[in-house]
């Protein structure tokens, strides 16, 4: 099947379709890698591509397009508000092996709102209305749009009318506002306004972290589908684990033996030529920052692990933590509050 035809059958499918959020610095081709190793994601996500009228496509996420090792369907992501700037890129977007072109409206990062792009264009509806309509006339294929709530308040009121009108192929929500950035709560009955007015699917957004949590989020907003970023990252196995549990069967859990396999192969697939063992440390907290917070609830693992130099040090303590045969669950403490990647639910 082409990437399209792979992408309407994911839509179609009797399950729930189930993507890997957009993360900015993590949805890159060696994370992919590793996300497609543990199976489940029907729908993968670019990081977001910058486009301004100077821009070309960023050669890695190309990379990561044209090398795809999932075998399941790529959306491309693009975030900007210069309509020229964006109806040029399109046929070089198109030109690659992608099943859809999808518009940020969502990105929560001051430096990018600031300049009216991502979620900053929930302030400015009419060019909104206006961007959406340029690329649904410039784009023949798959059209994707995600969105969050609006910028300081819910606009879901104005912004439906919108989505009706350019009829994107599929909308995913989540569930805050701009300024909420990922504090608090889900507005669950939002998503679900959202997903009952668009003729198109629609996946929510936010805050999945567990099996039990996906039903939920499904059943409180209709929503055909979800997204999940930083509860993936956290823990690869969740999209399996969901399938596992919609299907009534045991649900699957690592062992720290297994938590501990998964940073080495993070180590190991983002180790670069240049790299040394204190950048590279430097660089995996990226990946530990959201997978420490299901590791101890006390704080105490991530508290070291953002201390650690190097390398030694890093794996003496993932050793000292996760060196057991006993299964967890990887879910974070209630009410634990991080920061997420720009383009997602890092989300």
């Amino acid at each position: 099947m082409t990437p399209e035809q792979q992408f309407d059958a994911a839509l179609q499918s009797d399950a729930p379709p189930l993507a890997l959020a957009p993360m900015q610095d993590v949805t890159h081709l060696p994370f992919w890698r590793i996300m497609a190793r543990y199976g489940g994601v029907d729908l993968f996500f670019t990081e977001y591509m910058r486009v301004h009228s100077v821009s070309k496509p960023e050669r890695w996420i190309v990379d990561s397009i044209r090398q795809n090792p999932t075998g399941r369907p790529v959306i491309v992501q693009i975030i900007g508000n210069d309509i020229p700037a964006i109806l040029r890129t399109i046929p070089l977007l198109q030109a690659l092996p992608i099943a859809a072109i999808d518009l940020n409206l969502g990105c929560p990062a001051p430096v990018v709102y600031k300049k009216c792009a991502g979620g900053g264009l929930l302030r400015d509806l009419p060019l909104v209305d206006r961007l959406l309509g340029a690329m649904r006339d410039a784009i023949p294929g798959r059209f994707t749009v995600k969105t969050r709530l609006g910028f300081d308040d819910p606009v879901t009121d104005s912004l439906v009318p919108l989505l009706v009108k350019h009829h994107p192929d599929l909308v995913t929500v989540h569930g805050r506002t701009v300024l909420e950035m990922y504090r608090g709560g889900i507005h669950y009955g939002h998503i679900r306004q959202i997903a009952q007015a668009l003729p198109c699917p629609v996946l929510a957004n936010g805050n999945v972290s567990s099996p039990d949590m996906a039903e939920e989020t499904l059943q409180l907003t209709g929503a055909r589908g979800l997204m999940i970023g930083r509860g993936a990252i956290r823990n690869p196995w969740i999209f399996q684990q969901i399938r596992q549990h919609r299907a009534g069967q045991p649900i699957t859990l690592p062992t720290g033996h297994q938590v501990l396999t998964y940073i080495q192969e993070l180590w190991e697939e983002t180790w670069h030529a240049t790299s040394t063992g204190p950048q590279h440390v430097h660089s995996m907290k990226r990946y530990l920052n959201f997978i420490g917070a299901g590791i101890t609830g006390d704080g105490q693992f991530l508290d070291r692990i953002r201390r650690a130099r190097s390398q030694p040090e890093f794996f003496s303590i993932c050793q000292h933590y996760l060196g057991h045969p006993h299964p967890m669950t990887l879910e974070p403490p209630a009410g634990l509050i991080q920061t997420g990647a720009c383009g997602s639910d890092h989300r």
